[in-house]
This record gives structure tokens, sequence and C-alpha cells, in this order.
């Protein structure tokens, strides 16, 4: 996810410069290739080793995946994806072990040549071993996109990819399986409407049009303003809940996914690189120079068919669902506790948070979407009530070191608290777009 602006800025690159762009340049293309074999693996596999050891481990994660880009002719996104991480985690045990051994005054020196050693072993593994795999792997993913493809059987993987999105897998499955073989149709044919498996809103748009229509009070009075921040925001995660309350409505949306999918392939569209996020217009944007019409046209087509399949399911469900109950009783439970370090941790208790917090930071699981939307909605309400306290944004792996009070939503607890055993006050939401713990929050801090 950090490195989604390298990809679109190769996927203007090829929309504008190739030879089926909208400016042809036979020299500014040369620029193409090198972006999508070299640029862009080495940052995954920069940003994966970083995750992993710091900056050492992003070295060497670039070291390690280099040995695998130079043994087959194939874009090493999934490479990357392994090596960068592996890598680190290699050099971390190693440096865990060898740190305590070093002699004053030649920690520089053993730093330096202890990765230079490891990396340079590692990408000469990887040139013999991984390298190969990756490719057969990336040809083998490839060749049963093809045979899908050939049989018009490709609008079925709809039945897989529309339930992970609602279970949150949405960014695993695009980023780390899809796009990488989208991406490389992209190289070889101009265009792939791989992309639109995921980044489609028509399924979550014909959704939230029903709820707007035929939901619930409460929804009704949600839905309109969720519709704007997914169709026009991109934030797809926005929908999510409105299907996991009824989870019968994931039926439409499968079939949904498969018409939009049938039909992008029946008018031949695609798109030459990701739209992150999956806003209409970065959609449009990132859309092949003569697909316009039939990406319009698919996704208007899962729009409709999740709509009308979606209103028969609400209208048969007359009582509104209750919403979840978040009280600390619940959520504050042992096999949680238990798994932190500290003992003394607080979750929803609103009256038990710092009276002086210096940074209040929303979490989600990329930290770029629906956190951010949260995030955005209690800095105005604090602005609003004269509430100096900073409220940002991040992923639940990254968050700030300063922060006081976590605001994530009630499926991500136990993650979040796992990875940040550093902190003890957390707040859970049942979906960012609105909550009653924002107004909790509001009246403790005015």
């Amino acid at each position: 996810m950090p490195n989604i602006g390298a990809f679109i800025a190769w996927g203007l690159l090829t929309a504008l410069f190739l030879d089926t762009g909208w400016l042809p340049n036979e020299d500014l293309i040369t620029i193409h290739p090198l972006m999508l074999n070299y640029a862009l693996p080495m940052l995954i596999a920069y940003t994966g080793g970083s995750e992993v050891h710091g900056n050492r481990g992003a070295v060497i994660g670039v070291i390690t995946t280099m040995g695998a880009i130079a043994s087959v002719d194939v874009p090493m996104f999934l490479g990357a994806m392994i090596l960068g991480p592996l890598s680190a985690w290699i050099l971390k045990k190693f440096d865990d072990w060898a740190t305590p051994k070093y002699k004053a005054g030649f920690e520089m020196l053993f730093n330096n040549f202890s990765l230079g050693i490891i990396g340079l072993v590692l990408a000469i593994l990887a040139y013999i071993s991984v390298g190969p795999l990756m490719g057969g792997l990336s040809t083998a993913m490839a060749s049963a996109v093809d045979f899908l493809m050939s049989r018009s059987l490709l609008p079925l993987v709809a039945i897989i990819g529309e339930p992970a999105k609602v279970l949150f897998l949405n960014n695993a499955l695009d980023h780390g399986i899809i796009n990488p073989i989208a991406i490389q149709q992209v190289a070889e044919a101009g265009k792939s409407y791989l992309f639109l498996i995921i980044q489609n809103p028509g399924p979550g748009l014909g959704v939230l049009l029903a709820y707007t229509f035929f939901g619930g009070k409460r929804e009704r009075q949600s839905a309109p303003g969720a519709i704007i921040i997914h169709f026009l925001g991109g934030i797809h995660e926005i929908y999510f809940p409105y299907i996991l309350m009824n989870p019968l409505v994931i039926i439409p949306t499968i079939l949904a996914g498969i018409a939009g999918l049938f039909t992008f392939g029946l008018l031949g569209a695609g798109m030459v690189a990701p739209a992150s996020p999956g806003s209409i217009f970065a959609i449009l944007a990132m859309a092949e120079r003569s697909s316009y019409f039939g990406v319009i046209a698919g996704i208007a087509v899962s729009t409709i068919v999740s709509l009308v399949g979606t209103i028969p399911l609400l209208r048969f469900s007359k009582s509104e669902v209750p919403a979840v109950d978040t009280d600390n009783e619940k959520l504050n439970n042992e096999e949680v506790v238990l798994q932190r370090v500290n003992s003394d941790v607080f979750v929803n208790n609103i009256e038990h948070l710092p009276e002086n917090p210096r940074l209040i930071t929303f979490a989600c699981d990329a930290g770029m979407g629906s956190s951010a939307m949260g995030a955005s909605i209690l800095r105005n309400q604090f602005k609003k009530n004269e509430i100096d306290i900073e409220v940002v944004n991040s992923s639940i792996y990254d968050i700030p070191e300063n922060t006081d009070v976590v605001i994530t939503q009630d499926g991500l607890l136990k993650n979040t608290m796992n990875h940040n055993l550093d902190i003890t006050h957390f707040v859970t939401v049942e979906e960012f777009l609105q909550s009653p713990r924002y107004g909790e929050l509001v009246d403790h801090y005015k």
C-alpha cells in the first residue's frame, strides 16, 4: 500500500505513452519496462524488509530480490513480497545472535560486512531457486487466468472475491494475488480487466442504494453518505458493515460481481493499472483508451444486479438489526488481555482515558481508507468544540509510538492490541462513518 503511488505513475505512463495510449511516444515509453521489472519489485522488497527489520531489512530485501529479478524475465512482484520480509527476518535473527558478541568500536564494520555478505549469499540463492520458482508460479497463475478467460469462466472468480472483500481481505487479495497477474497482462496486451475484480464499485453501490430506500431507519440515514464515500471517494470498506449486518446480502453482490466481470469481458474493457482508492474517477483515469464504455457498462450492470437482488432481502427482513454491543465487558475478555504484556488495558472505558492525550490514532488494516475517514470526522468535531488534541490515522501495524488512545473497529481490536503492546487505551467502533463513541469522546474532553 505505501507504494501504490508508484503503480499509479506506471499506469499513467502506460496510458499516455504506450503505442495505444493518448500520447504515443517511443522514447518516453522506454521508462515503462524499467519501472515494471526493477523499480516496482524493488520498492515492494524495500518496504517489506523495512517492516521486519528497519533500514537494514529494507536494504537486504532489495539485494536479495535483485537475484530473483536477474534470473527470469518475469515481473518479480510475488518474489519481492516473499524475499523482502524473509531476507530481513534472516538478517534480524543474525543480528540478535551476533550483536552481543561485537567488540566495542567494531559495530559499524560488523554491521556493514554482515549485511553485505548475507545479502550476497541470499541473492545467489534467490537467483538459483526462488527466481525460477516465482517465475513458474507467475506463469502458472497467468495460465489459469487465461484458461478461465478463454472459456468465459473468469467471472466465477467473484464467488471468492466478493466474500473476501467483506471480510476485509480485499487489500491482500487485490495487491497480493490479482494485481501482479493483471500487471503482467498489461505488459503483454496493453490492458486487463482483472483490476476490476476487487475494484469494481458496482456491487457495493447497489447494496448502499438498496439500504438508502429500503433499509431500516438508521441505515437510511447513513447509506447516502456512504455512497459518496464509496463511489466517489473510493473507500469500499464503508459498505462492508451493511453486508455483515445482513449476511444474506452477500449473495446479490456475488451475482453482481459475476455479471460485471462478464460484461467487462464481453465488451473488451480493461485498465492499465490499479486504481487506488477505487473511486470512479480513479478507475476511469486508469481505464484503457478504448475501454471507457465497457468499464462504465460493467459497473452499471453490477450495480443494477446488486440493487435488484438486495431489495427483496431487505424487505423480507422487516426488523432493524440491533447495533453491535461494544461494551467493555464483552471486548475486554481474558483471551485478548492474556496476550498483552501490560495487564492494565482499558477498552471503551471513556472515563479512564488520559486527561491530556498527546495523540489519538485511528487504525485500520491498511491505514489509508476507512481510518482516514474516521480521523477526519473526529478531528472536525474536536475543532468545532475547541478541543486541541491531535488526531491522525495509520495502519494497525504502524501506529505512532507517542499515541495515547487508539480507535479501531470491533473486529480489529485483538490484532491491534497484540501489535501495539505499549498502548493501554483503546476505543472501538462498529463503523468509522458514524459512532456514538465520537460524541462520548467530545463530551469527555470538552
